[in-house]
């Protein structure tokens, strides 16, 4: 692990190779697990100030497990969780082409919002914890993302730079630069 500002930041998100094949695994991440994805706290409001603009792009099925569920649930632990749809995908999944993609960011692709998504879906596949004081970001391995390993592996993309543009949203261009510097100094660059 190596300590950028107050996080703790894992050798894997410098050292594995990630770039999402959507060809390949067809959006998984928004279909596939037990649980929707993490809300923060404040990101809460921004559901509730997108909703209106987003809800045209939302299938009967997300807007029908919103309207029973609200626009985010808590789990047994207190944790924040996007809603499921009855047959398992995030609520605010939608589909192209038969590719799984989130409704909230079409919308803000579209101009409507300002808002992409929440930021635990923009940076996967990195995932946020804490650990005492610090802020941790560790790689998350799932098996529905061995196409985008491969794919990541074939265009020499590390983790870190697959999500950019989530971390600097989340940490700024300063913090994005560090990884940036730490990365070329392992690499003997």
């Amino acid at each position: 692990m190596i300590i950028i500002q107050q996080t703790l930041v894992s050798d894997e998100i410098l050292d594995e190779k990630f770039a999402c094949n959507l060809q390949a695994c067809k959006g998984a991440c928004c279909v596939e697990g037990d649980e929707g994805a993490f809300v923060e706290p404040e990101e809460r409001k921004m559901l509730e100030k997108v909703y209106p603009k987003v809800k045209p792009y939302l299938t009967k099925e997300g807007i029908d497990g919103i309207e029973k569920q609200g626009l985010w649930v808590t789990n047994s632990e207190g944790v924040l969780k996007t809603p499921l749809m009855k047959d398992g995908p995030c609520v605010y999944t939608i589909w192209e082409g038969g590719i799984a993609l989130c409704g909230i960011e079409k919308a803000y692709l579209d101009g409507k919002v300002k808002w992409q998504k929440p930021i635990s879906c923009h940076l996967y596949p990195i995932r946020l914890s804490k650990v005492g004081e610090y802020e941790a970001l560790n790689y998350e391995e799932w098996d529905i993302c061995k196409p985008a390993c491969k794919n990541g592996k074939s265009l020499g993309i590390p983790v870190f730079r697959f999500v950019k543009t989530a971390i600097i949203r989340r940490y700024g261009q300063e913090y994005y630069d560090a990884l940036e510097a730490t990365y070329a100094y392992r690499k003997g660059e």
